[in-house]
């Protein structure tokens, strides 16, 4: 079992997306996206969001993501940022996001 120690060595924090491109060199059809996390800075992300989320309902959203991961290339683009999501009964990935509007950089406890 991991224990609450574990659990504080994982950064997680809200963002807000700023920019959605598509991905098309992504070996699943993904997103780029670039994510504001305020005093952290802008991070991106690739994310296999596109079944259940267009470009244009994904701006200004905000999301969760783990900020201290070591960054993954995919394809051509660095992914610094895991956003976390949860799969619905179909499989598609159901994007996390706090119920009420919340400062980005917010720390997830």
């Amino acid at each position: 079992m991991a224990t609450y120690e574990d659990f504080l060595k994982l950064d997680i924090r809200v963002g807000r997306i700023i920019e959605v491109e598509d991905f098309p060199k992504a070996k699943k059809p993904a997103y780029k996206l670039k994510i504001d996390f305020g005093e952290l800075g802008v991070k991106t992300s690739s994310a296999q969001i596109t079944k259940l989320y267009k470009k244009e309902d994904l701006y200004n959203r905000l999301v969760v993501c783990v900020v201290n991961f070591p960054p993954k290339k995919i394809a051509d683009f660095i992914s610094e940022v895991l956003v976390l999501g949860v799969d619905d009964k179909e499989g598609n990935v159901v994007l996390l996001q706090p119920e009420r509007e919340v400062k980005v950089g917010n720390k997830v406890y």
